[in-house]
């Protein structure tokens, strides 16, 4: 099953279900036949923006905030998309273009947007291609330095 099959499941099972701990989120992937480890859980859940949050018995359950747009990246989690998913940066004027494997634009552009990077104005994904728009007091090259930083890539600008 592909990463975000699972994730959508995931989401699925967090609206339906009260659950208090991975290991329990992992058995009811298992009772859907879906075989995953509690460390892919636990990144699943990272990279859905799953947070704790009370039941109304005063239990801490899993919940995905219904506000995607109000959700923020951690450092972490933005650390690891980029890396995962950047394969190329380019930069001119206030704009940086970002290319990804193909399929892979929106999850890149959707861990950015959540980020509140410094001089990141916002982004428009297609399907292998980002674009974003930086600020003028750092501009297109600054942010991709940032984005190149961040991403463990060795080029240079």
């Amino acid at each position: 099953m592909a990463k975000n099959q699972r994730q959508y499941k995931i989401a699925k099972i967090l609206q339906s279900n009260a659950v208090y701990s991975q290991g329990q989120l992992v058995e009811l992937l298992a009772s859907q036949g879906i075989v995953a480890t509690q460390a892919t859980v636990s990144r699943d859940l990272d990279e859905l923006g799953a947070i704790k949050v009370k039941s109304g018995g005063g239990q801490s359950i899993y919940a995905i905030p219904e506000l995607p747009k109000d959700q923020t990246s951690t450092q972490e989690h933005l650390k690891r998309v980029l890396g995962d998913w950047v394969v190329d940066v380019v930069a001119s004027s206030v704009f940086v273009m970002v290319r990804t494997p193909p399929g892979c634009a929106h999850v890149v552009a959707s861990a950015l947007d959540r980020s509140q990077m410094d001089g990141l104005l916002g982004t428009v994904a297609g399907d292998d291609t980002v674009l974003i728009l930086a600020d003028e007091t750092i501009g297109g090259t600054g942010l991709a330095k940032e984005i190149v930083r961040l991403a463990g890539m060795d080029e240079e600008f």
